[in-house]
């Protein structure tokens, strides 16, 4: 226990934490690129043109139904073959993009489809177009719904991101690995990087609900009173009746 403390710890978690913030910037990268592709695909595939509608069906379908880890590879190594190189870092930036993407469309059109339809027939009412409509009325509320869904995909991609590794990125775990090849201590270096992911997702989930609290409107925000009122029906027999004579 000393010796972990006080010599491994000491020693290691400044390289640890070196591959921590290529996990991050890694991580909040592809997240931007996936929401950006997320409300993209979510809006092509709740759209009335099948020629666009169809392509988007496809796209989810395949990303989600295909591995991770598989995707990543065939970035890495299969597009060189027709000319297409990428650095390792923007080879995982464009699976994690790609793959994340698919997952949040879904959660954003199901957002988009809870909006009640009267908003969008009281904006055409007004003479508001399609794009005003969905950019300042349907969105809004959307991202707001689909707010803690999203935070929690961006916790998952936060440790998904390890996966990278098999793509030579020297992100966190791989950082890790490369201690442990050099120290033989496996249950030490990889309880210091567990810690590191522990830290950063329970660091993102705090910061996702304090967004979602700053969002959500005053009047929909949940105040918990500390003790609850007793109502009088609730009081002891002898404290509501009357004696008789």
């Amino acid at each position: 226990m000393y010796d972990f403390f006080f010599v491994l710890i000491p020693r290691h978690m400044p390289y640890l934490l070196e591959g921590a913030l290529v996990t991050l910037e890694l991580s909040i990268t592809s997240m931007a690129f996936a929401l950006v592709l997320g409300i993209l695909v979510a809006l092509g595939r709740l759209s009335d043109r099948a020629l666009l509608a169809r392509p988007l069906d496809a796209y989810v379908e395949i990303w989600r139904d295909v591995p991770l880890v598989v995707q990543l590879l065939v970035i890495y190594f299969t597009l060189p073959q027709i000319g297409i190189r990428l650095p390792g870092f923007w080879a995982g930036v464009l699976g994690l993009s790609l793959n994340l993407g698919a997952y949040l469309s879904e959660v954003f059109r199901a957002a988009i489809t809870s909006i009640d339809d009267g908003q969008r027939e009281a904006g055409l009412s007004i003479g508001m177009s399609r794009t005003m409509i969905y950019s300042r009325v349907i969105l809004p509320q959307a991202l707001r719904i689909a707010l803690p869904t999203v935070g929690g995909y961006f916790i998952s991609l936060l440790k998904d991101s390890s996966l990278v590794s098999f793509i030579a990125v020297n992100e966190l775990l791989r950082h890790g690995t490369i201690v442990i090849s050099s120290t033989f201590r496996s249950m030490e270096i990889y309880l210091m990087v567990a810690m590191i992911y522990f830290v950063m997702s329970f660091t993102a989930s705090r910061l996702v609900a304090r967004l979602e609290f700053i969002l959500t409107p005053k009047h929909l925000r949940r105040n918990v009173p500390t003790v609850a009122p007793t109502p009088l029906d609730a009081l002891p027999a002898a404290h509501t009746s009357t004696s008789t004579p």
